[in-house]
């Protein structure tokens, strides 16, 4: 089970990320404008389209991505980013993956080196950790929104690969490729999802018990609220009680 996803969707059904709303646009423009390095046209960038999409679900106005996207071809100037992971290990020897785009690589590291360390963690070398994550869509329902049958009905219909059972929700798992489609087919039969991503799931996951726990969600908030963070993933877990008390 992953700690973070949980975390997550805690944190959304608090109305936590609604607070951030001005950080997630930010994150979601440079996603877009990066995307679209690849081509402008979302039907032939698989990429930009899975940005939009994440866009629009959090009712970006079709203007700021249109910029974005032609920030990204050149068509308007723009900052130059640059994409980058950083890898690194939390409390208990948690396995953490940040996700950076930034103007200024120096000042990245730097930062997030200082957070980690702030944090109980410490920033790892290059492969340290990285192997330990796929890459996967990864679709949160609650239990009281939909039945299994019916959710392994879209599964295995539209390609998704596995249906697991997280305790209040069911968590779909795909692969990168599918996930659009298994995403749309949930939308399809009116099933809100509470979290929907293509996102790094780790294939083990360390348990966390008390200061910890708490230390570990500090380091991962900590590391979300930097700038030039656009991702943070990790293979953490924690009792959910624990979590709802700690996620902010």
């Amino acid at each position: 089970m992953s700690g973070h996803s949980k975390w997550a969707t805690i944190k959304h059904k608090k109305g936590a990320l609604d607070a951030k709303r001005g950080k997630i646009f930010t994150r979601l423009i440079k996603e877009i404008t990066i995307a679209a390095k690849g081509g402008g046209d979302p039907d032939g960038n698989p990429r930009l389209r899975t940005a939009i999409l994440a866009a629009k679900a959090e009712n970006m106005p079709a203007d700021n991505i249109k910029r974005a996207i032609q920030r990204g071809t050149g068509e308007l100037e723009g900052v130059s980013y640059e994409e980058a992971t950083f890898e690194g290990y939390g409390p208990g020897g948690v396995a953490i993956l940040v996700d950076v785009l930034t103007d200024n690589r120096n000042r990245a590291v730097s930062e997030i080196r200082h957070t980690f360390a702030k944090n109980g963690g410490n920033l790892g070398e290059a492969g340290s950790v990285k192997f330990m994550f796929a890459k996967k869509g990864l679709i949160a329902v609650e239990k009281s929104a939909a039945s299994e049958e019916k959710l392994m009905d879209i599964v295995l219909e539209h390609g998704g690969e596995d249906l697991k059972d997280e305790g209040d929700t069911w968590e779909i798992l795909t692969e990168p490729g599918s996930y659009e489609g298994v995403a749309a087919a949930v939308k399809a039969a009116g099933i809100p999802a509470v979290l929907s991503e293509v996102t790094m799931v780790a294939s083990t996951y360390n348990k966390l018990e008390g200061n910890a726990a708490g230390q570990m969600v500090r380091l991962l908030e900590a590391l979300e609220d930097l700038d030039d963070v656009q991702n943070v993933h990790s293979n953490f877990d924690m009792d959910a009680e624990q979590m709802e008390h700690t996620a902010g």
